[in-house]
């Protein structure tokens, strides 16, 4: 049995190990290695991609899938989190993927939970599959991680994604920045004007503002956002020729990135989203020991 809580407890090479079991299992190796197995997606957060893909990834592998509805379960009758995981584990599932708004949810069940646990994202703090399918997206892409460059622009502050990133993409050698909004910043990190990022880095890769995280609103507006950190043609005309483009998603368009951006040449959003998949295959076969 295998968890899957942070990346930042994982060595290089269990990272790398999960990277090329995914790039085998897009090449069409190990389908159906799970088959028979029942995994339960307990999602106490809004989710599409991240909740679709692990579900595609559960039915490529052959596992049984049970989705979660959070809104008509007994949380609304005053149940605990913790009871509502137990429960499911009691119904005999094989494994358990959450996603929850509570930093580090996790610690409340690990010792008590005896199947294993995937994290699908805990509040601000960590979104590991997340970093992993864009791991594979760039290490697809450049063959390499040592000496890439990457700014990270927008929403830093509250992004589970910088934070996981940032960590594990220096980890393997990258050199990290953020740009965006003083407001979003977080001290810890090294900053760089955004135009000076667009013209010097290998990777671009935007957040959107996540406002549902914010206790006030943004200072700026949509519209000035999009003129300061807004990713526009313009500004991808000045990236180097091998630069590329990424985002988590969901994205807003003309906000953080133009809408004529989104799918251009540069662009790898949609890339990220289809690796996502074979990402969580390869960590739903590592929990079960493949």
């Amino acid at each position: 049995m295998k968890h899957l809580l942070q990346l930042s407890t994982l060595t290089k090479e269990e990272i790398m190990n999960i990277l090329q079991d995914a790039i085998r299992l897009e090449q069409g190796e190990g389908l159906d290695s799970a088959k028979g197995k029942i995994v339960a997606n307990l999602f106490f957060e809004p989710s599409t991609r991240t909740q679709y893909s692990f579900q595609v990834a559960e039915e490529k592998l052959g596992c049984k899938v049970i989705s979660f509805n959070a809104a008509a379960s007994s949380l609304q009758k005053g149940e605990s989190f913790y009871d509502t995981v137990k429960t499911f584990e009691s119904f005999g599932i094989d494994a358990v993927v959450i996603r929850s708004r509570q930093d580090e949810y996790y610690k409340d069940l690990v010792g008590k939970i005896q199947i294993p646990i995937l994290n699908a994202g805990d509040g601000v703090k960590d979104h590991p599959t997340q970093s992993l399918l864009d791991l594979m997206t760039i290490y697809q892409e450049f063959g390499k991680f040592e000496g890439l460059k990457i700014a990270i622009v927008g929403d830093i502050k509250y992004s589970r994604v910088a934070h996981t990133n940032i960590e594990v993409m220096e980890r393997l050698g990258m050199k990290c920045y953020i740009s965006g909004p003083e407001e979003y910043r977080d001290e810890q990190y090294e900053y760089v004007n955004f135009d000076q990022a667009i013209e010097e880095m290998d990777i671009i890769m935007l957040l959107r503002v996540q406002h549902e995280r914010h206790e006030q609103e943004m200072s700026i507006s949509k519209e000035e956002y999009h003129k300061l950190y807004g990713l526009t043609m313009e500004r991808v005309h000045r990236m180097k020729e091998h630069a590329i483009i990424m985002h988590p998603a969901p994205f807003n368009r003309n906000v953080e990135i133009a809408d004529d951006v989104v799918e251009c040449d540069k662009s790898r959003i949609f890339k990220q989203i289809h690796n996502g998949v074979y990402v969580r295959m390869a960590v739903i076969r590592r929990a079960f020991g493949g």
